[in-house]
C-alpha cells in the first residue's frame, strides 16, 4: 500500500508553537495604549500644542516621567509582541527578520525614554517660543533612536508582507506594503507641520498593533497549512 504524505511547504507554514498569550496582548495593547497616554498628556498639560508639539516632548517638565514611563512600558510591549510574532510564524517567511526589527522598534522607545527630546515650540511652559533649532546631546539621540527604529519598523512591515503573501492574505499584504509608505509620508511633512509626523508615527504603531493581532491570535491564517492540502 502506498502512503501519501503531505507536501514539505505545507508543514513549513505551520506555527511552531501558540503564541504566548500575555507577550501578544502586550504587543497588541502597545500602539493604542502609547498614544492614548499621549492625547490625554497633551490635553492635560499647561502649554502642549499637538500642532506645535511632538509627543516626545511630554517627557519634559515635572510631569514628564509619566511620558518617559509610557516610552518604557511601550518598548517593553513592543518586545514581548515580537517574541510571540516569532513563536506565531513558526518556519513561515519572514519568520526570522521581522521579529528582531520589531525588537530593534521596541529597543528605540526605551532608548527615547532614556533620553528625552529637546524643550521648544513653547513647551514646557518658559521654553523657546520657536522650534528646537539645534540638538542636545540627549536630544540627538532621541531623534536618532526615534528614526532608525520607524525604519526598523517599515523593513518589518515589508518582510511581513512576504508571510500574508505566502498565505494567500493579499488584502494584509497590500495593506502592509502601505503602512512603511504613510509612515514616511508623516515623517517627511514634519518640517511642515509637527502633526504630520505625529499621525505617521501613529499610523506605524496601530498597525503593527493591527498585525500583531493577526498574527499572534487564532485564525484559519495559522491552520491552513496543517491541514496538507
Amino acid at each position: 500500500m502506498v502512503q501519501t504524505l503531505n507536501p514539505p511547504a505545507a508543514l513549513a507554514v505551520a506555527p511552531a508553537r501558540p503564541a504566548p498569550r500575555l507577550l501578544a496582548a502586550a504587543g497588541i495593547a502597545a500602539g493604542p495604549f502609547f498614544l492614548a497616554a499621549g492625547l490625554i498628556q497633551g490635553l492635560a498639560r499647561d502649554g502642549f500644542d499637538f500642532t506645535r508639539n511632538a509627543l516626545s516632548q511630554l517627557s519634559l517638565g515635572a510631569l514628564g516621567w509619566i511620558q518617559i514611563t509610557a516610552f518604557l512600558i511601550t518598548g517593553l510591549s513592543v518586545i514581548g509582541g515580537a517574541v510571540a510574532i516569532r513563536r506565531a510564524l513558526g518556519e513561515s517567511p519572514g519568520a526570522t527578520w521581522a521579529p528582531r526589527l520589531l525588537g530593534g522598534f521596541g529597543a528605540s522607545f526605551l532608548v527615547a525614554g532614556v533620553f528625552r527630546a529637546d524643550p521648544g515650540a513653547g513647551f514646557p511652559p518658559g521654553a523657546p517660543a520657536d522650534r528646537v533649532a539645534s540638538l542636545s546631546a540627549h536630544g540627538t539621540v532621541h531623534m536618532l533612536s526615534g528614526t532608525i527604529g520607524y525604519l526598523a519598523l517599515c523593513v518589518a512591515f515589508l518582510v511581513l508582507a512576504r508571510h500574508f503573501a505566502a498565505h494567500r492574505r493579499h488584502g494584509w499584504a497590500l495593506a502592509v506594503r502601505l503602512m512603511p509608505v504613510a509612515v514616511l509620508a508623516g515623517f517627511a511633512a514634519s518640517g511642515a507641520a509637527v502633526a504630520a509626523f505625529t499621525i505617521g508615527a501613529g499610523l506605524g504603531l496601530l498597525g503593527l498593533s493591527a498585525v500583531t493581532a493577526r498574527i499572534t491570535l487564532p485564525s484559519p491564517l495559522h491552520s491552513r497549512g496543517t491541514t496538507g492540502r
